[in-house]
């Protein structure tokens, strides 16, 4: 078990602000490895990525060598808990992209460039609908594998099923989550009970597979999610005419990241999100660049602290729809 890190805007050091810094503590799996090349990784193949290694603890909690390598490092993680002392705290992070939808495959099918000035911007093309996508049957059969490495790994590599579990409010990725984790071997104690989270969705503004759908229809829909407290019922994000920057996605997900590192006191916590959302989560974390594909994984152990003063940095103002230097229906298939 982890812990709350109650420092709530200056709580913890006489009423002065004070803010999170967030660091990732490398050396632990191969996606924080420079030499990993993240378009040919498979974390199905490599025990989602954990590296081969020994801990300090290990001659306590395995003198024998008999424990399985996420034993271990679980042990580890929580030690470093138990060790870090106050505004300190460790969690792991499993940050899964959702499988592919609608919207990848009409950006595919249309190039980048025509999708982002005209395609993007509509609900659909009279054969596809990407308004807040859905998945695909191709991204139905990745968050599949998701949970077959799942049931496997939990049994068999000993992996600690997540404690906590929240998601995008966008459909693929509850979709995603949902396919994942229901159904699987759960302990009684860590239960799929995914909570929707407005942060943690895509770049907002513009595309309409990033407009979600209201609170009301999204319950009504997905009858297994939760909500975190003051969910509005209607998106209050998303703009036609707006479309948010790298910086301030990097600033929400740091705010997104105050909230569970704040709120939440589970050490093991996923996440299911955006390739641009994890994009900027990642930079947050001071991880280095690991793009993932439709369905990929990325585990990240991660250290907290309380530190004086504000955090540095604002995010750019939101960029306009880009204006189209070509006839977007005669784009190529790229």
């Amino acid at each position: 078990m982890g812990e709350e890190l109650g420092w709530r805007h200056g709580d913890a050091d006489g009423g002065r602000p004070t803010h999170l810094k967030y660091t990732t503590v490398t050396g632990f799996f191969l996606q924080d490895d420079p030499t990993t090349d993240p378009s040919t990784f498979d974390y199905t193949k490599v025990n989602l990525g954990l590296i081969n290694r020994t801990y300090p603890t290990d001659e306590l909690f395995d003198p024998h060598g008999r424990r399985m390598q996420w034993e271990r490092f679980a042990y580890y993680v929580d030690s470093l808990n138990r060790e870090c002392g106050g505004g300190v705290a460790y969690k792991v992070l499993i940050i899964g992209r959702h499988g592919e939808g609608y919207h990848n495959v009409a950006e595919a099918h249309y190039g980048t460039e025509a999708w982002d000035c005209y395609w993007s911007l509509l609900d659909g093309d009279g054969t596809l609908v990407w308004d807040d996508a859905e998945l695909t049957p191709i991204g139905r059969d990745q968050a599949q594998i998701a949970h077959d490495f799942w049931s496997t790994a939990l049994t068999v590599a000993k992996i600690p099923a997540p404690e906590s579990y929240y998601s995008s409010p966008l459909q693929r990725c509850i979709q995603t989550a949902n396919v994942t984790f229901d159904g699987l071997d759960l302990p009684a104690t860590r239960p799929f009970k995914p909570v929707v989270k407005e942060l943690l969705r895509e770049s907002i503004g513009v595309h309409t597979c990033d407009r979600r759908h209201p609170k009301s229809w999204i319950s009504a829909n997905y009858p297994s999610v939760s909500f975190e407290s003051d969910f509005p019922d209607l998106d209050p994000l998303w703009k036609a005419d707006e479309r948010e920057t790298f910086s301030a996605r990097v600033v929400r997900m740091a705010e997104l990241l105050d909230e569970v590192f704040e709120g939440d006191g589970n050490t093991w916590i996923s996440f299911s999100s955006h390739s641009g959302a994890i994009g900027a989560t990642l930079e947050a974390l001071g991880h280095r660049g690991f793009g993932l594909t439709t369905g990929g994984v990325i585990p990240v152990l991660v250290r907290a602290e309380v530190m004086r003063g504000e955090r540095r940095g604002r995010g750019e103002a939101p960029t306009r729809p880009p204006e189209c230097t070509v006839n977007p229906g005669r784009m190529a298939k790229v």
